[in-house]
């Protein structure tokens, strides 16, 4: 779920599906992960980590083994710093950190359905999550919750990442009186 949600960042590794099935499988923190499925099959996975759990820390030995020692060691320096450090947040705010729906499950709700149920089950009460300027479908979707833009950060290389912004947004539990 996580490779065909992510395929057109991850392929920069390799075009290889199995390969970077295997390059991430281990590496995943399922206590943070919601996942929608039918009939057995995962079709969405959202994650909701916090400032003391990442949803997928990123290690050196499960790439290289995927991808070989340069691409392996390549990708662990490219992804470590975009994973692995705790979040700045504090013990109130869950962050949204991975979205993706199967290509079939596509604008039929199943995303709609698993924020629903973070917004409501989860203690937070506030949400943040990032979104590239790229990615118009996540930004109108997350508009669509009600989150709304908090900061901006541009992007130096933005021919080689193929976004020129990253977005970051927020979304707070209406306090009832």
């Amino acid at each position: 779920m996580f490779v065909d949600g992510y395929y057109n960042e991850l392929s920069y590794f390799t075009e290889d599906r199995s390969t970077l099935k295997k390059a991430f499988r281990s590496l995943f923190s399922p206590e943070v992960f919601y996942v929608a499925e039918v009939q057995g099959v995962i079709i969405g996975i959202l994650a909701c980590s916090h400032h003391r759990q990442r949803a997928m820390p990123v290690e050196l030995a499960p790439l290289q083994e995927a991808f070989g020692e340069k691409t392996g060691e390549l990708a662990y320096n490219v992804m470590k710093n975009e994973f692995n450090p705790a979040l700045p947040y504090d013990e109130e705010t869950g962050y949204i950190e991975c979205v993706a729906t199967t290509t079939k499950a596509r604008g039929k709700g199943v995303s709609t359905a698993l924020m629903k149920h973070v917004q409501e089950e989860l203690p937070y009460k506030r949400y943040v999550l990032e979104v590239t300027d790229g990615n118009l479908v996540a930004l109108s979707l997350y508009q669509k919750f009600g989150f709304r833009e908090i900061e901006r950060k541009s992007e130096e290389d933005v021919e080689g990442i193929g976004f020129s912004e990253r977005i970051y947004m927020e979304w707070r539990k209406p306090v009832f009186r």
